[in-house]
């Protein structure tokens, strides 16, 4: 198989440019927006994020199965770019209203909004992940071209990270909610732009059988025998919550321990290029360390240094954005590296069980980082809450321990926890080689036997 081109990997990466015009505003801004924007009490903000995307979760497999069993003349995976343009961009709009309501009218604005707002990004991400494990089969390629996508993802999200307050604040002219109504629009647009530009720029070319029909159950029944799949699954929960929990506590760490709410910007900017420069040494990585192992290491330092960050006093500024730094260069690959073995696990449920449902295995990735962002979100609103977080106000010492926890120790018990997990990964890279080698001489000899079945039809 040839070596994909350098338009298309970058076609490719620019669909998660898009998509982090959403997710990282939902990382670093969406629970402070509703505390101390859209005024509601943390707890609620907390339960809220929970519930609301343990709903959507279980829209992943489904979305998953239905991605599976579309047939267009484009492709399975490659039209919900185009699909999906519009509901997403009215969700990031009404997510980021004000209604003119009272406390309970605002809270079941706001869990409707978001609910909608996580279908909407499920629609076009679940098959935007997909469409990795169908553009090429070669391990080492699709370990590139996840690096290409991840860079895409950190740069747009470095962009939302310096760009949102300013933006907020330059759109609104004082009015902070209408801010944010305008720039989450002009987001939509631009998002719309990119979601194009990868349809336009990719292609196909893995398919399962033409017979393959597979009910949905079966689809799930595999998933559930799939032990790579199953320790992917784990992992990415984990780390979810890991990053989740230091994405959603920095803005709160800056305004109201550092109490330099003005460096939210550039602490989040930092981090994000930091988080890019990883991604893009991922390949450069996997050309010495497996990926199994090059985990554990990374998420070892990830551990060192978040129990560092602790004891670093609130004046000690520069020393907070060098360890988070580090920290977001130490985290950068992760992303390519996991989104590459779920690639190896669909291969190798192909290889195990006949079948492949490649979107059903890349929604594990969507279920995973949308429930380890809802449990992580639970636990900031419920241990603020129980600190006695109060929004624009002084914050007692409790509720500044509470904040630091969150940003350090609390990440940093994840991380390690994420290390014992990987242990149990068992697809080395050699060992996808092998899968690989044996599914290409399965397809050859189903070829020839198709061939000379016609062969012998015609004959007679």
């Amino acid at each position: 198989m040839a070596s994909l081109s350098f338009k298309e990997k970058v076609g490719y990466a620019c669909g998660d440019v898009a998509s982090n015009f959403y997710w990282r505003v939902f990382d670093v801004f969406l629970f402070i927006f509703y505390t101390d924007v859209f005024g509601l009490h943390p707890a609620a903000v907390g339960t809220m994020m929970l519930v609301t995307r343990l709903i959507d979760a279980f829209s992943d497999p489904l979305m998953g199965a239905l991605a599976d069993r579309t047939q267009t003349k484009f492709g399975k995976f490659r039209p919900y770019l185009l699909w999906g343009i519009i509901p997403i961009a009215a969700a990031g709009v009404l997510t980021f209203t004000v209604p003119d309501l009272d406390d309970s009218g605002k809270l079941m604005w706001a869990y409707s909004t978001y609910i909608f707002m996580m279908l909407a990004y499920t629609f076009i991400n679940v098959p935007y992940g997909a469409l990795l494990g169908v553009v090429t089969g070669n391990s080492q390629d699709r370990t590139t071209l996840t690096s290409f996508r991840f860079i895409g993802a950190f740069s747009g999200g470095s962009l939302v990270a310096y760009l949102t307050p300013k933006l907020v604040e330059y759109l609104g002219q004082g009015n902070e909610a209408f801010g944010w109504q305008l720039t989450m629009g002009l987001y939509g647009g631009v998002a719309a732009l990119l979601f194009i530009i990868t349809f336009l720029s990719t292609k196909e070319r893995i398919a399962p059988h033409k017979e393959q029909k597979t009910p949905i159950l079966q689809d799930i029944k595999d998933l559930t025998q799939n032990k790579p799949w199953l320790i992917l699954f784990s992992l990415a929960l984990i780390i979810m919550m890991t990053i989740t929990l230091r994405g959603s506590t920095g803005t709160f760490y800056f305004k109201y321990f550092v109490e330099r709410e003005d460096l939210i910007g550039s602490f989040s900017f930092a981090y994000m290029i930091a988080l890019a420069v990883g991604a893009a040494s991922t390949p450069f990585m996997t050309k010495f360390v497996d990926k199994r192992r090059l985990l554990m290491i990374l998420m070892t330092v990830v551990t060192i240094l978040s129990i560092a960050f602790y004891f670093v006093p609130k004046e000690q500024i520069m020393l907070m954005y060098i360890l988070q730094i580090a920290i977001g260069f130490t985290l950068g690959p992760k992303s390519p590296l996991v989104f590459s073995m779920y690639a190896d696990t669909a291969d190798f449920s192909e290889w195990k069980h006949g079948r492949r449902a490649t979107a059903m295995v890349f929604s594990a990735a969507a279920f995973a980082q949308k429930l380890g962002g809802a449990i992580a979100g639970a636990m900031i609103g419920w241990l603020l809450a129980s600190m006695g977080y109060i929004a624009n106000q002084v914050q007692s010492p409790d509720s500044q321990t509470s904040i630091v926890m969150l940003m350090t120790l609390i990440p940093a018990s994840f991380a390690a926890l994420s290390v014992f997990v990987v242990r149990f990964y068992t697809l080395s890279d050699q060992t996808v080689v092998e899968i690989q080698k044996d599914l290409d001489a399965r397809k050859l000899t189903s070829n020839n036997s198709t061939t000379h079945a016609l062969t012998i039809k015609g004959s007679e």
